[in-house]
């Protein structure tokens, strides 16, 4: 983040010198990287005023003008620049000036004629037509400011500001502006701090009439702020705003796009201006993208979207990326006569997921996804309006559009001065705390410091300690010696596992451990497809041999060769388990990952650089002969899961899941994947016959495999009692028909949602198909159990529930028996 000290100078008046405001700035917690000072590389070149021009008596293309540079008498200048005229007013490098770029300018002859300086272009200077639009791009600069003859160039034409590099970490999004900037510059130096709420006139108008804005994820848009300016003037902006843009490292465009640079620098803000008549039906929605939709962005790039990216969209088409990048015709033109303002709140983490895909950076999504303030959209809208106004750029119509679903409870910490000062081996008064505290927007309610809104990383009371050490002075800290004894814990992981572990135990399970190291092989044994991802295997690099070449991607091969082993040496049965790693490669792609080896070669050994592979736990339960079966296995995994606390999971067939490619090593009919809220659990079912076949099992065999961090994080982590029922329930059976490939999973499914919240349980009793029942179909029956915690329910709620209940399964092709 560059930081203008001219403009930071409208909000806080930290008269002290560079390199103090520097130093102090870093130790109170904001990184300072470098300074530097605008036309520090020009000495010596002032405004002069052209008083004559006449030809040059030995060239056709040279001039000799004489200047008023401030001094007692004009010098002469020899130049080859055919716009000057007498009279303009252009900067003069006198003898022994310097430019940017290290170049000297020394007065000399050119054809004969003295020449005691040079009249600069804008490039000669450092600049181009962006910054002084009047000006031409190859000529001399003929100014247009109202300076002094003799006067420094750089104070005449604004080029001497003092910009700041700060390095902002991740968790202080609010510093990537110059409000946040200037509330560490107060808090740093304790003074005042003026950040004026913005105001506009407007002119009257119901912007409803010309717009019309719908949000249809309102978890990823939580709020979206729009307003209207009418009869636009596109022009460049005035010389302070584009001052400030380029010491702050942007260059201007023009009056409409430099006000939303400007106001996303000022508060950190990303905001878009959407030319009107590119928003077909003047409707926007905030929708995520349909899958394979394309957008053509401002920087020229076609794009492809994906049903988790999330668009701005007129009534057919993405206009913009959200929180990324505008599409081609939602910019301003030249054309331009009616600009629709947006300013928006977009989640932080779908973001940089869109900007990460489509490989597309921008400084709107570098702010987007840190996070920024929940609470200021509006008042940045209003900002631009209060510069359109100020600018002339247009008639604002005073009335808004604000989508506001936002949910925003400020984040309040416990305040307890003791605990600070024994946090931090200081001995801080509780008053100096809460004044610290006060310089940086915090606020007390009872026992509780509350952050201010922009303060999106305060968590926990360690937070707030850090706020104050940082004020009171990291080198005021007095160093003391670690207290305490170090203590082993179990980590979450480590707890959750052991529970895991104990629950296969309990159940009759044996368990074993196996190598991590596999042969190529395995991969045909289980019958994996050739484009299979788990194919991509880690290789080591000094194998002992062929079969323990590469790092396992899937442990049911390791846990078959055990089950084989135990059966080939006759054991009758067997109900084994392991939880161990597989090792996926990095998604990044590294030449480790490849098979390759980088070497670099020279004096030193040869070093191997490489990717570590990911390394996720799993459960993995194998067992064959006595009661062993699918129900059998389905039962274990039901107890463990029950054990975990997971609840709401549900069963669909393997083949119909993308998410296991080692489905194929199960029989089709007769495995299911394990899902919860969309997301794998897990896989289960009967070994292939051709599968058992290879690894030499002569009896059914069924495996099932546990993915341990998506178990982690569907289990509950507090634990639910509910009453004893007061009220009787009510019981409905019901039997239907449906065609015999339906899953009666399917049916209980459309049951439990029909009936809601009063279902107490569903319970299959009857499966028949024969004569009574027409080929191709199956009778289904269920006892339906239902009671309500408020009261007895009455014949007429039951019965609804179950006209319900049939309704949704009429939808899927079951219909009541007669």
């Amino acid at each position: 983040m560059n930081l203008s000290m001219k403009w930071l100078a409208d909000y806080v008046k930290a008269d002290v010198p560079i390199k103090e405001y520097c130093h102090a700035l870093t130790m109170s917690g904001s990184k300072v990287e470098c300074y530097e000072t605008e036309g520090k590389e020009i000495s010596n070149v002032v405004v002069g005023k052209i008083l004559s021009v006449v030809p040059h008596e030995n060239s056709d293309h040279l001039v000799v003008c004489q200047v008023e540079v401030g001094k007692d008498a004009p010098i002469q200048i020899v130049t080859g620049a055919s716009n000057v005229n007498a009279g303009d007013i252009v900067p003069v490098a006198l003898d022994g000036s310097t430019l940017p770029g290290g170049i000297k300018i020394k007065k000399g002859k050119l054809r004969g004629v003295e020449s005691n300086g040079m009249l600069c272009s804008l490039g000669e200077l450092g600049l181009d037509k962006r910054d002084f639009p009047y000006a031409i791009e190859d000529g001399i600069f003929i100014m247009q400011e109202e300076c002094e003859t003799g006067q420094d160039i750089q104070s005449a034409i604004g080029l001497n500001d003092t910009s700041v590099e700060f390095e902002i970490t991740s968790n202080r999004p609010d510093c990537l502006s110059v409000t946040g900037l200037a509330r560490e510059t107060a808090a740093t130096f304790d003074l005042p701090l003026n950040i004026p709420a913005p105001e506009f006139k407007g002119v009257d108008g119901d912007i409803n009439e010309l717009l019309k804005v719908d949000i249809h994820n309102a978890e990823k848009c939580k709020r979206y702020c729009a307003g209207i300016v009418k009869n636009v003037k596109i022009e460049p902006s005035p010389r302070w705003m584009r001052e400030r843009l380029r010491a702050s490292g942007v260059r201007p465009i023009n009056n409409f796009v430099d006000i939303t640079n400007y106001v996303m620098l000022e508060y950190g803000q990303p905001m878009h201006a959407f030319d009107l008549r590119y928003v077909e039906g003047a409707h926007i929605n905030v929708r995520n993208a349909k899958n394979g939709e394309k957008i053509m962005t401002l920087d020229g790039v076609e794009r492809e979207l994906t049903e988790d990216m999330l668009v701005i969209a007129d009534e057919k088409k993405p206009v913009a990326v959200a929180g990324v990048m505008g599409g081609e015709y939602s910019g301003i033109m030249d054309d331009t006569t009616t600009v629709v303002f947006e300013s928006a709140y977009f989640e932080p983490t779908q973001v940089r997921r869109t900007s990460k895909a489509l490989k597309l950076k921008s400084d709107a999504s570098a702010r987007y996804e840190k996070g920024v303030d929940p609470l200021i959209s509006m008042i940045c809208l209003k900002r631009a309006f209060q510069l359109v106004e100020e600018l002339g750029a247009g008639e604002v119509l005073n009335t808004v559009i604000d989508c506001d679903h936002s949910d925003y409870k400020p984040s309040k910490v416990e305040f307890s001065a003791d605990w600070i000062n024994n946090f931090l081996g200081t001995d801080i008064s509780e008053a100096n705390m809460k004044e610290y505290l006060g310089r940086l927007g915090f606020t007390f309610e009872g026992d509780n410091v509350v952050a201010p809104s922009f303060r999106i990383d305060i968590e926990c009371k360690a937070d707030i300690a850090e706020e104050v050490a940082r004020i009171y002075g990291y080198n005021n800290i007095p160093s003391t010696d670690f207290r305490g004894v170090a203590r082993a814990e179990f980590t979450e992981e480590q707890k959750f596992i052991r529970t895991l572990r104990n629950a296969a135990v309990a159940l009759g399970g044996y368990e074993i451990a196996t190598y991590s190291f596999v042969s190529p092989k395995y991969f045909d044994k289980i019958k994996l497809p050739e484009d299979s991802k788990l194919r991509n295997a880690v290789k080591i690099v000094n194998p002992l041999g062929e079969d323990t070449s590469v790092m396992r991607t899937s442990i049911i091969p390791s846990v078959l060769d055990v089950l084989s082993f135990n059966y080939n040496n006759r054991n009758e049965k067997a109900c084994l388990f392991e939880i161990s790693k597989e090792y996926l490669p990095a998604a990044e792609e590294k030449p480790f990952i490849n098979g390759n080896i980088l070497a670099n070669s020279g004096n030193e050994k040869h070093r191997y650089e490489y990717s570590l592979p990911d390394e996720p736990q799993r459960l993995t339960v194998g067992m064959y002969g006595g009661e062993a079966d699918f129900y059998t296995l389905k039962g274990m995994i039901e107890q463990l899961l029950g054990e975990l606390k997971i609840s709401g999971y549900e069963y669909i067939r393997a083949n119909d899941s993308g998410a296991f490619d080692e489905k194929y090593a199960f029989h089709p009919g007769r495995s299911a994947v394990i899902v919860r809220d969309g997301k794998a659990l897990g896989i289960m079912g009967e070994i292939h016959p051709e599968v058992q076949e290879t690894y030499g099992i002569g009896v059914k065999t069924y495996v099932a495999k546990l993915n341990i961090p998506e178990l982690m994080e569907a289990a509950a982590d507090k634990i639910t009692y509910q009453p004893l029922p007061k009220f009787p329930a009510t019981t409905r059976d019901l039997s239907i028909i449906c065609d015999d490939e339906t899953p009666v999973a399917e049916l209980e499914k459309a049951i439990k949602g029909a009936v809601g919240k009063i279902l107490e349980k569903v319970t299959l009793f009857d499966v028949y198909k024969g004569k009574q029942i027409e080929s191709g179909k199956k009778s289904v029956s269920y006892s339906i159990s239902m009671r309500s915690h408020d009261g007895t329910l009455t014949d007429e709620q039951a019965d609804g529930a179950m006209k319900k209940a049939l309704k949704a399964l009429a939808a899927i092709g079951a219909e009541l028996r007669s």
